[in-house]
C-alpha cells in the first residue's frame, strides 16, 4: 500500500520544491505531523523522519549528482570518440558491434589496440550508472510528488510524460544523424523502462529488486534459448531479429530501426536503482543513517567484483557469448555490452557502488553545504540537457574542423572532449538556474 498524506494530518515542510528530475535530490519530506498521526510509521512501512539540517537529509545528496557528473564526463569521452576517432575501437559483442558508426565486427583472436581499447572501456560505466540513478531519481522523485498530494493517476501521467520526453530526443537526435535509420541508444533504454515503471512500480520493492537480479543473472539463458547469436553477422545482423525482438531482448539492425539498448536488460538496471533508492528513503536523515547506506553499497559492490572476477576467470555461462582469447588484461576486461553480459553487470555496478561510497563519504564529511559550481555536480544536475547539446557540438565541430566524421584519432579526441565539456559548462549553469525560477515548467522534465 502506498503511502500518500492523510486529510487529517498538517504537514510542516522543509526544503526546495525544485524538480528531482535529471537533478539533486531536494525532496521535501514531512516532518513529525501536527495531527492526525497513527501508530509510529508510515502505511508503507518507511519511518517517520524529522527534516534536519539539509546537507545531512538522505533526500539531499550531491553525491548522487557528482556521480552522475563523473560518467557524463567519461560519456563525453566516448561520444568524442565516436565523431572524431577513426580508430575507435567497439567490439563489446558477440551479437555485433559498433552498431551505428560502422566497422568490422568482432573477430576471436583480433588484436586489440591498448590505447583504443581502454579510451572505449572507461566509458562502460556510463549506461549502467545512468540506468541505475535514473531509477533512484524516479524512486525518490515520485515519493515527493506522492507527498506533495499528487494523485497515482497524475503520478502516471508524469512518468509518461518524462519518458515521452526522451524519447523524443532520441528521435531528434536520430534524425540529425541522417541515416535514414531510427537509431536508439541510452535515452530510448531509459524512456522504455520509464513507461514499463508506470505498471511496476505498484510491486513491492523486494519483487522488483528480484526481478532485476534474476534477469540480469538469467538472461543469457533466456537469449540463447530464445534468439541464439546468428551464424552470419556480415551484414550487421540485419533482418536476423524483429523489431520487436529487437526493441526488447537482442540489439540488431533493422531496415528503419536500430538498437544497441533493448529494454529488457536496462531496466533490470533500473529495478536495482530504484530500489536503491527506497533503501535511501528508509534510512534516518542522520549520520547512522549516512554510515549504513555507504556499508550496504560496499559489500554491494565487492561482492559484485568478486562474483565478475569469477564469471571472467570461467570464461563461459555470464559473459553472453563474448569469451576470453587468452589471459591477459585487456582479454579478461573485454566483455559484451550489447547486450550487458552478467559480467558486465557485475563489474560496472560493483564499480559504480564503490563510486557511490567514496562520493557519499567526501559529502558526509563537508562541513559546508557543497560547492554549487563544482562541474561534476552542474553536469550531474543537467544530465539531459549537456546530452542533447554535447552531440549536437560534437558532430558540428567535427564536420567543420575535419570535413567529416571520424576523420582523427585519439588526441584530437580528447582534446575535442574536454572542448565540449568546458564550451557546455556555462550552458548548464544558466540552464540549471533556469529551471530553478520555473520549477513547475516544462523545464522539470529535463
Amino acid at each position: 500500500m502506498e503511502w500518500s498524506p492523510s486529510p487529517k494530518t498538517n504537514f510542516r515542510w522543509k526544503g526546495s520544491r525544485e524538480s528531482c528530475t535529471g537533478g539533486a535530490y531536494t525532496t521535501p519530506l514531512p516532518v513529525e505531523p501536527t495531527a492526525g498521526r497513527e501508530g509510529g510509521g508510515r502505511s508503507d512501512g518507511y519511518p517517520w523522519r524529522a527534516m534536519t539540517d539539509p546537507r545531512k537529509d538522505m533526500s539531499r545528496l550531491a553525491a548522487i549528482d557528482w556521480m552522475r557528473g563523473f560518467v557524463m564526463v567519461l560519456m563525453a569521452v566516448d561520444h568524442a570518440s565516436q565523431m572524431w576517432n577513426g580508430g575507435r575501437v567497439s567490439s563489446d559483442s558477440a551479437y555485433l558491434a559498433n552498431l551505428f558508426v560502422g566497422g568490422e565486427y568482432w573477430i576471436p583472436g583480433t588484436e586489440l589496440d591498448p590505447a583504443q581499447f581502454f579510451t572505449r572501456w572507461i566509458t562502460h560505466l556510463c549506461a549502467p550508472t545512468f540506468l541505475f540513478l535514473s531509477g533512484t531519481s524516479l524512486a525518490m522523485s515520485l515519493e515527493k510528488r506522492r507527498a506533495l498530494g499528487m494523485a497515482e493517476r497524475e503520478l502516471d501521467r508524469h512518468l509518461l510524460i518524462r519518458a515521452g520526453i526522451l524519447l523524443a530526443c532520441e528521435g531528434f537526435l536520430s534524425l540529425m544523424a541522417g541515416t535514414g535509420v531510427l537509431m536508439l541508444q541510452v535515452l530510448f533504454a531509459i524512456g522504455a523502462s520509464m513507461i514499463a515503471m508506470v505498471v511496476l512500480r505498484r510491486l513491492p520493492t523486494a519483487v522488483l529488486l528480484a526481478i532485476g537480479l534474476a534477469w540480469l543473472a538469467g538472461s543469457e539463458f533466456i537469449l540463447f534459448y530464445l534468439f541464439p547469436i546468428p551464424n552470419d553477422l556480415s551484414t550487421g545482423a540485419v533482418g536476423h531479429f524483429s523489431t520487436l525482438t529487437t526493441l526488447l531482448f537482442v540489439p540488431g539492425n533493422g531496415e528503419f530501426v536500430a538498437n544497441a539498448y533493448p529494454m529488457a536488460h536496462w531496466l533490470a538496471m533500473m529495478l536495482l536503482g530504484w530500489a536503491f533508492g527506497r533503501h535511501l528513503l528508509a534510512q534516518p536523515a542522520n549520520e547512522t543513517g549516512r554510515q549504513e547506506t555507504e556499508k550496504l553499497l560496499l559489500l554491494c559492490g565487492l561482492t559484485a567484483l568478486l562474483l565478475w572476477s569469477f564469471i571472467r576467470s570461467h570464461n563461459g555461462y555470464g559473459n553472453m557469448g563474448l569469451l576470453r582469447d587468452d589471459r591477459s588484461v585487456i582479454q579478461f576486461l573485454h566483455m559484451s555490452k550489447y547486450p550487458p553480459a552478467l559480467a558486465y553487470s557485475l563489474l560496472e555496478l560493483g564499480l559504480m557502488a564503490l563510486g557511490l561510497v567514496i562520493c557519499l563519504r567526501t559529502e558526509r564529511r563537508l562541513t559546508k553545504p557543497a560547492n554549487p559550481n563544482n562541474p561534476l555536480l552542474v553536469y550531474g544536475q543537467t544530465a539531459l540537457f549537456f546530452y542533447m547539446l554535447h552531440f549536437i557540438v560534437l558532430g558540428a565541430a567535427a564536420t567543420a574542423i575535419t570535413g567529416g566524421m571520424m576523420l582523427r584519432g585519439l588526441q584530437e579526441t580528447w582534446l575535442a572532449a574536454g572542448g565540449v565539456l568546458v564550451v557546455l559548462y556555462p550552458a548548464c549553469v544558466w540552464f540549471r538556474n533556469l529551471k530553478r525560477r520555473h520549477p513547475e515548467s516544462v523545464l522539470q522534465y529535463f
